[in-house]
């Protein structure tokens, strides 16, 4: 599992893009990890699932109201993580009014789950493997702090857990 000090594997995200610009087409575009985090410092928070309670409710609108107070503390960009498919991930997103806040990355096949060893076992639900609930923050690609929530709970991950880690 990986660990404070660790470096964010070397994977490939996917986020679905509306606007064609920055060097980005419309649809879904490849987000390399190592790429995306060089110099910056990154909140990333993952979840089991898009459209879901605690998810929908709580986690990603937590991220989305604390945007400013981040990025005053210093979070270059704001990542919510999740096996979906990008489609699904940019459909959660503007459901959720997180355009420009909130980076709505989708890890489709689970491979950042898995090289995290952060995974999660849904399969008695329907949902199949998904992520665990946990926060990071990334600096330079590398995990600077750790907030992994047991099963069923959202207490350690929330976006106020992670300002003031951001903070200190």
């Amino acid at each position: 599992m990986i660990k404070v000090g660790d470096t964010l594997p070397a994977v490939t995200l996917t986020e679905f893009v509306e606007v064609e610009g920055n060097g980005c087409s419309l649809g879904p575009n490849p987000v390399e990890v190592g790429k995306a985090t060089a110099g910056k410092t990154i909140a990333l928070f993952a979840l089991p699932g898009a459209f879901t309670p605690t998810c929908s409710a709580k986690h990603v609108p937590g991220y989305v109201a604390q945007f400013d107070a981040l990025r005053a503390a210093g979070v270059d960009e704001i990542w919510c993580v999740s096996v979906n498919d990008a489609f699904v991930m940019g459909a959660w997103g503007r459901e959720l009014n997180s355009t420009g806040k909130v980076r709505m990355l989708a890890d489709g096949s689970a491979e950042f789950a898995k090289a995290t060893g952060l995974t999660l076992d849904l399969t008695s639900r329907g949902m199949g493997l998904r992520s665990n609930r946990y926060s990071m923050l990334v600096k330079d690609g590398k995990v600077s702090t750790l907030n992994i929530e047991g099963p069923g709970k959202f207490e350690v991950s929330d976006a106020d857990t992670m300002l003031s880690q951001a903070k200190a």
